[in-house]
Order: C-alpha cells, then structure tokens, then sequence
C-alpha cells in the first residue's frame, strides 16, 4: 500500500524527473523541461513520501479527447511499494475520459495490457555516431521553419499527429539549440518539417514528418549539417519500412525501442509520413 502524495509537479520538480530520467538511460534533450511544461502545465504529477519525491508520471492532455502517458519512473529504493501504481491510477484518471497512447518498454507490455492498452507497433530508436547524410533528388527545397507561418506547420503536424498541440510546437520549434527545418512546394503549401535537439548525449531528431521519402531526406540531411558534435538519434515506427531504410542507409543502428500502445481506438495516422516521432514521453 502506497503512502505517498501525489501533487502536480512545478517547473522546477520536472527538472528533476528529467535527471531521473537521464539516470534511466532516456537521453532526454537539454531544453525538454520548458517545452514539455509549454504541452499542458498540469500534465506533470509526482509522488513524495515525508515530502521527498519518489516517483513521476506524465499524464499529457491534448485538448479533450486524447492523452498521453510518460515518465512513468519510480526511484529504484522506493520500488514495490505501491507508489507506481499509484501514479499510474492518477495519470489514467486524469486523462479520463478519452484516448490514452504511451511508449511503453516491452517489458512491460503485458502490464499495461491489463489497463486496457493495446499494442499498434514498436517504435525503433536509431542511432550513430556521425551518420551519413542520405543521398537523393526532387525534393522541394529546405529552409528554417521560421519563414513560414506558424499556422501553415501547426496545420501539417495536425495530420501526423492525433491532436492539435500548438503550445508544445511553438515551445519545441523555438527551444535554445533546436534546429527546425521545413520544406515546401512552389505554391507554398508544407511538404514536411523536421527538428533536431541537442540532448544530455549528443541530438535527436522528431518530429520528422514528410510527404515522401524524397522530402523526408533532404529535411533529415539538412538537420544532420546542423548538429552539433556526438551522436545523433532518430525515433521511428518500426512499419515505415523507408524510415528504416533512410536510417540504415545513413549508418545507424537500432538502440532501443518501445511498445506504442493505446487504450481506446488507435488513432489512424499516415504511419508512411512519419519518419521520426517527437519524443518517447509526449508522442
């Protein structure tokens, strides 16, 4: 039986998940806390004991019918206490009722199955130490997000994403060290977009979302001229076979990977333009 409290965390308490989470071997980016806090300021609860914190969870609201679980830690000493499960009932009753999608490690897919969750496929973190910039042609040409209005990307992302999340992209496109870059045609209209972040060890790149493979290419070879020295990592569903393929041929290897699951109706998103999700905590 837990005897923990859980409240909404502060600006400051998820730094500290962020460290937990570094300890966990997550990786997280350097300017993570401010972007996520930008998603939903409430989304964020922690467990103490006697006030100290002992665990975390994210319970991400995006709008009224769609949620997102992450951050589901619990400091190894306080472990078998109950304090997980205790997280985890609050995050659920906070996102209740609607859609609920995590990244969860397979580990633990059989728990989560029990809560109703249902696995839609793996997604593949790939990465390396200097990857090569993918070679290709006909793609339409590359520049900073900046120059185009915001309304135009929030619209794109809204078609790779389950819901509207114009609070965290503003947040994500802006964040100190975050490289966003965007194709369009000749009319105007978005054809993909694409953000590298610097992380605790060298960068990630999500979202990468694009119409093609040709344009999904010439936005991740435009974020690799731009990262910063270290390894560089791309999070993508395992069933976008170019993806994989756009990855392997830049010499990166799988590293890790999670379960995405959801409890209620998958949404139905055009897994062939998603070449890399935002992040395994917020989707």
């Amino acid at each position: 039986m837990s005897t923990a409290t859980i409240r909404t965390m502060r600006r400051e308490d998820l730094r500290l998940a962020l460290d937990w989470a570094a300890a966990e071997g997550w990786n997280p980016g350097l300017a993570d806390a401010d972007c996520f806090f930008a998603a939903d300021p409430a989304g964020f609860l922690v467990a103490e004991v006697s006030g100290d914190p002992v665990g975390c969870v994210s319970a991400v609201r995006y709008g009224e019918g769609f949620g997102f679980l992450g951050f589901y830690i619990v400091r190894p000493e306080h472990r078998g206490q109950g304090h997980g499960l205790a997280l985890w009932q609050a995050a659920m009753a906070r996102l209740a009722p609607g859609i609920v999608g995590l990244d969860g490690v397979v580990a633990q897919q059989a728990n989560y199955r029990t809560s109703g969750f249902v696995l839609l496929h793996r997604n593949i973190r790939y990465g390396a130490a200097a990857p090569r910039a993918p070679q290709g042609g006909g793609a339409p040409p590359i520049r900073p997000a900046a120059e185009v209005p915001f309304e135009a990307l929030a619209a794109f992302d809204r078609r790779c994403f389950p819901a509207p999340r114009d609070g965290f992209l503003r947040a994500w496109l802006a964040a100190p060290g975050h490289v966003a870059r965007i194709a369009t045609a000749a009319a105007g209209a978005v054809q993909g977009y694409g953000v590298l972040r610097p992380c605790r060890e060298g960068s990630k790149i999500g979202p990468l979302f694009a119409e093609d493979g040709a344009t999904a290419r010439a936005i991740f070879a435009a974020l690799l001229a731009s990262a910063p020295p270290g390894p560089v990592f791309l999070d993508l569903p395992e069933p976008n076979a170019d993806a994989i393929a756009m990855a392997t041929d830049a010499g990166m290897a799988p590293a890790f990977e999670t379960a995405r699951m959801y409890a209620g109706p998958a949404p139905a998103l055009p897994i062939a333009s998603i070449y890399g999700i935002s992040s395994f905590e917020l989707g």
